[in-house]
């Protein structure tokens, strides 16, 4: 069987210039991917135009309809039917512009791009005129007509049958509900953007949600619990870091965080802005996850609502299609900026700042520096309950020079056993309002929790795991204040790395050396390890130095030897601290109430679970069907 004969290679078609309605096709395939890629161009726009009154219809999941009515500045007559042409915009006119962007659009697709594929009705009348005027097209042959309209100031943008002439398109649409979720969760980021402005979502002539003006912290924080439900609000910790640092001037963090203890099976619930545009970076989550790392339980997500702000000119917007990436100009100092701020807001959390129900968390105004030594509360104090704390300095203190042994640990909790195997005081006579936020111990309960009254009713203690937070904190003072000890290899360790690898290693030779690593380039690819932190002697050194090179080639900065370092401490805070079935008075209780209530992250052990739960007087009357 003879195989059949190739034909031949077609002749090299002419370059020809794209029809208008070809390539505003081909842009809509970039920008219009779905309705609510349709309405968060048309919402942006409104924003751009200086609007604080949105409302949106949409029908059938906003396949058949999608209309945004806005109070803007509105669009002159002569300018409707530029505003349907491709890479037209007011928003930015120079290279200047384009390098410090401050608007949400600014490439001048969008109503090229939608118009394109869908029957589009635009109608507007801009500020200071007297009469509105309409614009419409279709996408068959993109042409337009004006004729006078009815309108108050602002615009109205009216998108019917998307995909009507584009088939293939609509056929990778789905159901109509889920077409309709995709909308509302574009609408929810652009409403937590923008808390001076209100929205009307109505869906097949229903109102199905209504967003009203913010002023007051308290109504930006009601929006913030409409979005997010109740819950997160209630179990986050409201921040506000403005940066004192010069090369960091300008630069400021404010919003919501959840407490470690509120987490998510999947990163659903995070919203990042940076000057008002929702973004999702790696960079950022990167910064979140390190100031996570040593209180959130494993493959858990946190949730927060964040808003950086920054010097337009330090970000590039102009990345990505659809503008959901950003490049930072200095990405280290970004990165660290945010870290730092979280890191300090999660650690400064004590029981005392645990939002009640229906309260509003006080903003932490400043980042302060790590507690040294001498500020640091003792793990336990062998003193009465009202008598002052002392400090570490007075305590049993570890080895400043080498990090603690087990034996070290249980040398040191026998040393507060024998101070706290004293008769129990008499509680003092203070009303309860005054009461610690942890309250005083009651009893124990089959020797693993804590069972204390404070002012709101009954909180829980499981001891093991505060006291495992207590004593890991306490050991990692230990550690920082030492600083990272290295010792040099017998024989030095040889990796072949690529060339990109052994240029950051050489620029970075310095960092590393911070790091307890001495690193040495001797080819152009190969590196020799010369030295490695005491801590980590046995751990995998290659796989070590190639984890950190990554890290400092995407991020700038690692913080692998700190996070290996504070896994060992971990494990050994664990083992060192009280175990169940161990018997505690109610001295040896109350004081280590105390202690968490001044222990940085006491609200959870080291591996991320909660070590304290509150049972207010109302949910116990509730229980038991008290008042009913």
């Amino acid at each position: 069987m003879t195989s059949p004969a190739l034909s031949p290679s077609p002749s090299p078609a002419r370059i020809q210039r794209l029809s208008q309605r070809l390539s505003n096709q081909i842009a809509a395939g970039e920008v219009v991917e779905r309705p609510a890629s349709v309405v968060k161009e048309l919402l942006e726009n409104s924003l751009d135009a200086g609007a604080d009154r949105i409302d949106i219809d949409l029908e059938k999941g906003g396949v058949k309809l999608i209309r945004v009515r806005d109070n803007g500045s509105g669009v002159d007559k002569d300018d409707l039917p530029l505003a349907l042409s491709r890479h037209a915009t007011s928003k930015i006119a120079s290279l200047e512009d384009l390098e410090a962007i401050v608007s949400l659009g600014f490439r001048g697709e969008a109503l090229a791009s939608i118009s394109s594929v869908s029957r589009l009705m635009l109608t507007s009348r801009a500020q200071g005129n007297d009469k509105a005027w309409q614009v419409e097209a279709e996408g068959r042959d993109m042409s337009s007509s004006i004729s006078p309209a009815a309108h108050s100031q602002g615009t109205t943008v009216e998108v019917r049958d998307l995909f009507f002439n584009t088939p293939a398109r609509r056929k990778f649409l789905r159901t109509e509900q889920t077409e309709y979720q995709r909308i509302d969760e574009i609408i929810k980021r652009l409403v937590l953007s923008r808390f001076d402005v209100s929205f009307t979502v109505n869906h097949n002539q229903r109102t199905v949600q209504r967003y009203e003006r913010c002023a007051t912290p308290q109504e930006k924080q009601r929006r913030v619990a409409q979005v997010c439900g109740p819950a997160f609000i209630e179990n986050a910790i409201a921040i506000e870091f403005t940066s004192s640092n010069f090369e960091q001037s300008g630069m400021k963090l404010w919003g919501w965080v959840s407490l470690p203890t509120f987490s998510r099976a999947q990163a659903d619930l995070q919203y990042f802005y940076v000057n008002g545009r929702v973004i999702r970076d790696k960079l950022v989550s990167h910064a979140i996850r390190q100031a996570y790392r040593d209180v959130l339980f494993h493959e858990r997500h946190p949730a927060f609502v964040l808003y950086l702000e920054l010097d337009p000119e330090s970000v590039d917007v102009n990345v990505h299609p659809t503008k959901h990436e950003v490049r930072f100009r200095d990405h280290r100092l970004i990165h660290d900026f945010l870290f730092s701020a979280l890191h300090r807001s999660l650690a400064e959390v004590r029981p005392q700042d645990h939002p009640q129900p229906g309260t509003a968390p006080e903003p932490a105004t400043a980042i302060t520096p790590t507690l040294n030594e001498q500020q640091r509360i003792p793990l336990y104090s062998p003193g009465t309950l009202a008598a002052p704390r002392t400090h570490y300095a007075s305590a049993p203190a570890f080895n400043n020079a080498t990090l603690p042994s087990a034996t070290q640990i249980r040398d040191q909790l026998a040393a507060y056993e024998t101070g706290l195997r004293a008769p129990a005081p008499e509680l003092p006579a203070t009303a309860s309002d005054d009461l610690p936020p942890l309250g005083y111990a009651l009893a124990q309960l089959h020797g693993i929790y804590i069972l204390a009254q404070n002012a709101q009713g009954l909180i829980v203690v499981d001891m093991h795991a505060a006291h495992e937070r207590i004593t890991y904190e306490h050991m990692k003072n230990a550690a920082d204040t030492a600083g990272i000890r290295a010792q040099p290899l017998l024989v030095p360790l040889t990796v072949a790395v690529s060339e990109r690898e052994a240029d950051c290693a050489e620029e970075h030779r310095a960092t590393l050396a911070l790091l307890g690593l001495e690193v040495d380039r001797r080819g152009p690819e190969s590196l020799s390890i010369r030295q490695v932190p005491v801590i980590l002697h046995k751990a995998d050194t290659e796989q070590l130095l190639r984890d950190v090179l990554s890290d400092l080639l995407e991020h700038g900065s690692s913080d692998r030897i700190a996070a290996a370092r504070d896994g060992l401490l971990a494990t050994m805070a664990c083992h060192g601290s009280v175990r169940a079935n161990r018997q505690l008075t109610i001295p040896e209780m109350n004081a280590l109430l105390r202690d968490m209530e001044h222990t940085e992250r006491s609200g959870q052990c080291n591996h991320g679970r909660p070590t304290w739960i509150q049972l207010n007087v109302p949910e116990l009357d509730k229980m038991f069907l008290r008042g009913q």
